[in-house]
């Protein structure tokens, strides 16, 4: 049982213990005690007991008030921080005019410190900050949502000012464990949103807890873009973000959870990523992700949400050596990944698998025109160029009856935005004609071991595996060798195989 369950489990407990005080202190009572086990059970294992436990100091020694100072020992506590969906609140398809009614004006947290729960007639019409001040105070806990504001602006000063006189902005805002809001985002990569404008400037926002240091935030469409989220993490060394999201789901390479996975791994974060759950749309797929392990949830039934409670370590460079976008490297790697299925080792590639010959083909993928060559057999060495980006695989798998292939694009991708690719990918695809590969899937049976290799101009990959039924992996070993080229290897999954990637992005020719 994880921590979130336990909690759970106690509360149901623990709201009784509340409701027989209450009733105590009406009738006299100035001492109370409870039974033994009451709080937990019993029946436990050593292990089984683990998610129950919290540590008591020795009040002996410490004076302290749980109530009054909740964060100053984190294992007994629950969540420390909460991450709300982009569009969570108020919904979207609005026009300009038509959410006009749902915005509030949010103060520059760096000019105002304010918590609308203490305060709540200092600013008009801000009824929907207050509700979620109030939450953050009550439950004592850093809050992060997604809401639309309203700036007023002149146009006689500000040349980007809107007609109307106002921006309106897609706005993620923070609230610390007091109720006070600490930081104000504002959405600078639209995705088709009518209803918003894009900020004058980018902004580069964070926001310090007292449990994880600083984190910084952005929003959905914001993560395919160097701004702001590559310089939050690479020229500013944030290391958690926070992030809403509408996400909508498109296989084999950017479903949510799959990419989320592929960022937090790529770039050496942690990443709390609260997506909107709206089955219609393809929006579904939520988690906390580490450079390590996740916990995810994705789920394409209904309309319900899961809440997602994980305990995650505090990143911190000088201890994790961590270097975003250098991958993790070992010297144990190829020995491990090119061992013959007889147990012995090769010394290289060659060795391992002669060199499939299979004639290139092109299909489409994510609307994008890649360039693929087919796996034959159990085990092969093929390789597959286009433009300046070379893929090569080496790969041994557990049947053939599925159809897999190697794709390599090196472009400009123009639809649903615009932004420059260079993508290594493995697909399963989703027929036995060529051109449905680049289809979408999310299942596969065969289990594959493989060594993704690929050439690029860009330093800025994110490596992505997903397994059937939507489960996310990371590689075994990854890193840049020879200068320009970055492999990713995966031995031993247990889920057939949907996708491996090596997703790269040339931020520089986005606009070239």
């Amino acid at each position: 049982m994880n921590r979130s369950s336990a909690l759970e489990h106690m509360n149901q407990n623990l709201r009784v213990f509340e409701e027989q005080t209450a009733l105590a202190a009406q009738q006299g009572a100035q001492i109370i005690v409870f039974p033994e086990d009451g709080i937990h059970g019993f029946n436990f294992t050593r292990a089984s007991i683990a998610s129950y436990l919290e540590t008591i100091p020795d009040p002996e020694k410490v004076t302290w008030s749980p109530c009054a100072d909740p964060h100053r020992f984190p294992d007994t506590e629950g969540a420390q921080i909460i991450v709300f969906p982009e569009d969570g609140i108020h919904g979207f398809n609005f026009t300009r005019a038509s959410i006009a009614s749902y915005l509030e004006t949010i103060p520059d947290p760096e000019k105002v410190t304010w918590s609308p729960c203490a305060d709540p007639h200092r600013f008009p019409e801000t009824e929907v900050l207050r509700s979620l001040s109030c939450m953050a105070h009550k439950n004592r806990l850093f809050l992060v949502a997604n809401m639309p504001s309203r700036q007023s602006c002149n146009r006689t000063v500000d040349p980007h000012c809107p007609a109307d006189g106002q921006y309106q902005f897609n706005t993620n805002v923070v609230f610390s464990d007091q109720g006070v809001i600490v930081a104000r985002y504002h959405k600078q990569n639209l995705f088709f949103e009518a209803s918003f404008d894009t900020p004058p400037k980018c902004e580069f926002v964070t926001f310090t807890t007292p449990f994880a240091g600083r984190f910084g935030t952005f929003t959905c469409f914001d993560i395919l873009f160097r701004d702001p989220a590559v310089t939050l993490v690479k020229e500013m060394g944030v290391r958690q973000i926070v992030f809403p999201t509408a996400w909508m789901d498109q296989l084999p390479l950017l479903a949510s959870v799959q990419f989320q996975r592929a960022f937090s791994y790529g770039a050496g974060i942690t990443l709390l990523a609260a997506n909107l759950k709206a089955t219609k749309y393809r929006m579904t797929g939520s988690g906390i992700f580490t450079p390590w392990d996740s916990l995810a949830h994705h789920d394409t039934e209904g309309d319900s949400g899961k809440l997602l409670v994980r305990r995650v370590p505090v990143i911190v460079d000088d201890k994790h050596k961590l270097v975003p976008f250098s991958g993790y490297p070992s010297s144990k790697e190829s020995e491990k990944m090119h061992a013959n299925y007889d147990g012995k080792h090769c010394r290289k590639d060659s060795e391992c698998a002669k060199e499939t010959s299979s004639s290139p083909f092109n299909s489409i993928m994510m609307y994008d025109n890649f360039t693929l060559v087919a796996l034959q057999g159990t085990e092969g060495n093929i390789s597959v160029c286009s433009g300046s980006v070379c893929c090569h695989l080496l790969f041994r798998r557990s049947e053939t009856k599925e159809f897999y292939a190697l794709g390599v694009f090196d472009g400009l991708h123009v639809l649903e935005g615009t932004y420059y690719l260079e993508i290594c990918a493995l697909v399963r695809c989703t027929g036995e004609e060529q051109s449905s590969c680049g289809g979408e899937s999310e299942h596969a049976q065969t289990l594959v071991d493989f060594r993704l290799t690929g050439t690029f101009t860009t330093p800025y990959i994110y490596p992505g595996i997903l397994g059937n039924g939507m489960t996310v992996d990371i590689p075994d070993h990854s890193g840049w060798e020879g200068g320009n080229s970055f492999y990713m290897s995966r031995t031993g999954m247990s889920a057939g195989l949907v996708t491996a990637m090596l997703y790269g992005r040339n931020y520089e020719k986005d606009h070239a």
